[in-house]
């Protein structure tokens, strides 16, 4: 179902696919960190990496295997890598992540996840973690076609709701939120280096 949807419409959204206990987990982890785990999201990579709080308020913890609950969701992550390349022969070489925290208020501007013919970040996901969320809480993804006008999808950041899509496809943008909003964004990459290091670093 996922390949086949990647490969017809660009984006896949998935109500439940991540199983209940890694779900609660890194939900629990998430909302376990305390302020000091958080830092300020920015914009840009190496160079051209910069803070801008007109463009992006959230903070962001990044995801890495030192932890069980973070490594049980990296490694969902890869099993999902190597069935997306046996089926549409992405290449996909790896997966990075981290934890996003938007307070009320916290907004994410319009953009794209990969800059056209300069990025490796192919595939993006975003998992939301949030239980009992009510549209009045808005907090929407909004999901826009290639062209940044025609919208796709309005997704509401609801626990467990699974949504991947084309990095360099899809501009979206998230609403500001009227409580506190978890997720995980995630971008799964091809290598440029032929040492085996991926190029570029996040």
């Amino acid at each position: 179902m996922i390949a086949g949807q990647l490969s017809t419409d660009g984006y896949v959204l998935l109500p439940s696919a991540i199983p209940e206990p890694l779900l609660l987990a890194v939900q629990q982890r998430a909302q376990s960190l305390g302020a000091e785990h958080w830092r300020t999201a920015g914009v840009g990579r190496a160079e051209q990496y910069q803070v801008d709080q007109q463009i992006r308020s959230d903070k962001i913890h990044w995801i890495n295997a030192d932890n069980d609950a973070e490594a049980g969701f990296l490694a969902l992550m890869d099993q999902l890598r190597r069935g997306i390349n046996q089926r549409l022969y992405m290449g996909l070489f790896d997966y990075e992540s981290h934890f996003s925290i938007y307070q009320q208020g916290d907004f994410y501007q319009k953009h794209i996840d990969a800059l056209q013919g300069r990025s490796n970040r192919i595939l993006s996901t975003v998992l939301y973690l949030n239980s009992h969320w009510q549209d009045s809480d808005a907090g929407e993804l909004l999901l826009y076609a290639e062209d940044g006008e025609q919208l796709l999808a309005t997704v509401a950041p609801r626990y467990g709701t699974l949504l991947i899509f084309l990095s360099e496809q899809f501009p979206h943008q998230v609403l500001a939120a009227n409580r506190e909003r978890y997720s995980i964004a995630g971008w799964f990459r091809v290598n440029n280096n032929r040492s085996g290091v991926v190029d570029p670093a996040r």
